[in-house]
């Protein structure tokens, strides 16, 4: 449809105008979810030296080869006890064998562990009934870690097991990327805020809320800016305070109303936009640009309309901004449940439900689809993504689906089909 941007267009046009945030230093308590700015080198091995598996008794290996060791055990002499955190200040000689608990650092002249279970203390000697190959039951010097490895790559969103290996290497504070801090501002006489007293005329500003939240899961720090009059002046005073955030999001006046003036005022501060519509349902309204170097987005003002939007917008820019190597959603293919017929002109993104059964991903609608139903969305854990040259869809058609919840993610083994530039729904 002339006058449209296609969707793929409009991420392209998207990231290629996003830049990665600078970094910062902060403490590793407060890194997780963040992602790494920059390489994590190991400074030496880990473990830094062999240590014992198990608690048990160093030995030569030499020393405790016997054939029948149950029905005739070795015995060695201890000569000393090794409580993790200590090192041996003896050394091993042939016959000898000493105390050792797990984790400790395995003494000289020792080659090999045996479990304390196979053996049988008794004062300062020791029966041992197995015959243990040489190396048993100890983690050799660099068997996780080695000095001038690089262990976790810049780009990384830090998870806890990221955390904790952080905590071994003794990084106590770390390089990250920004958190992108997004200004979301309303458009409208109709909405009232959650703490006004309003009438009957008025309706809740629930986009504000829902976008911030959006932006919280996303990685970024939400800056409310309230709720901007359908009047040029309002609505110019209002966006110019949301330039101090790297990312300012819109939501209402972008189409063709009578009150619709963003359009106007966001060329009025001298914005550099590159769309205003898109070939999508929900969300063809929409505009894009930058302002005074910001990214600039005028979402729909229909609340499932602006949630669509950005995810399949927003969210990747917030994700390239705070370092992130991979932009979309993750995606798997399901087989749809329903019948469904559209016009070619857009595509389309459905709100679903998807599951598991007799072994196969299966996917249908959460019912009503329209754009102000916002309980479509309370109810999906997918966004059900139909091609714009897809005319019809009958049960058992094979669909692209983006799953939104994590924990659906990791049950069902959606990949994310993403990398650097690209994006799951492209």
């Amino acid at each position: 449809m002339q006058g449209l941007t296609s969707l793929q267009d409009a991420q392209k046009t998207v990231l290629a105008a996003t830049q990665t945030l600078g970094v910062e230093k902060i403490g590793l308590l407060e890194a997780l979810g963040r992602v790494l700015g920059e390489d994590i080198i190991a400074s030496r091995d880990n473990p830094p030296w062999d240590n014992s598996a198990m608690d048990g008794f160093a030995v030569r290996a030499e020393d405790i080869r016997q054939e029948h060791a149950i029905t005739k055990p070795v015995v060695l002499t201890v000569i000393e006890d090794v409580p993790a955190g200590k090192m041996a200040t003896k050394t091993v000689g042939r016959g000898q064998a000493i105390r050792i608990m797990t984790g400790a650092p395995v003494p000289k002249g020792a080659d090999t562990v045996v479990k304390v279970e196979e053996t049988e203390p008794s004062g300062d000697t020791v029966r041992i009934f197995k015959q243990e190959p040489r190396g048993s039951n100890i983690r050799p010097q660099g068997e996780d870690v080695k000095k001038g490895d690089c262990i976790i790559a810049k780009g990384t969103q830090l998870r806890p097991a990221e955390i904790g290996m952080l905590a071994i290497l003794a990084k106590s504070f770390i390089l990250v990327h920004q958190r992108p801090r997004v200004a979301i501002l309303s458009t409208g006489d109709e909405l009232a805020d959650l703490d006004e007293r309003f009438d009957e005329e008025k309706i809740i500003n629930s986009n504000s809320y829902g976008l911030a939240a959006a932006v919280q899961e996303a990685g970024g720090i939400p800056i409310l800016l309230g709720i901007a009059k359908d009047e040029p002046a309002a609505l110019k005073d209002k966006i110019a305070h949301g330039l101090n955030a790297d990312v300012l999001v819109l939501s209402g006046g972008v189409s063709m109303g009578d009150y619709d003036f963003t359009k106007a005022v966001f060329k009025e501060l001298g914005a550099e936009m590159n769309f205003w519509k898109l070939a999508i349902r929900p969300g063809q309204p929409l505009a894009f640009g930058k302002i005074q170097g910001r990214l600039a987005f005028g979402l729909p003002g229909n609340p499932v309309s602006s949630m669509v939007t950005f995810e399949q917008l927003v969210r990747p820019a917030m994700l390239k901004l705070s370092g992130q190597r991979r932009y979309g959603r993750p995606v798997v293919q399901a087989l749809f449940q329903e019948k469904f017929s559209k016009r070619t002109d857009r595509r389309h993104f459905l709100r679903g439900i998807l599951s598991r059964e007799d072994g196969q991903l299966k996917v249908r609608t959460t019912g009503e689809q329209g754009s102000g139903i916002l309980t479509s969305m309370v109810k999906a854990n997918c966004l059900i993504d139909i091609p714009q040259e897809v005319e019809r869809l009958n049960p058992g058609d094979t669909v692209t689906v983006q799953v939104l919840s994590a924990e659906l993610w990791d049950r069902e083994g959606a990949q994310p089909h993403t990398h650097s530039g690209k994006l799951s729904c492209c």
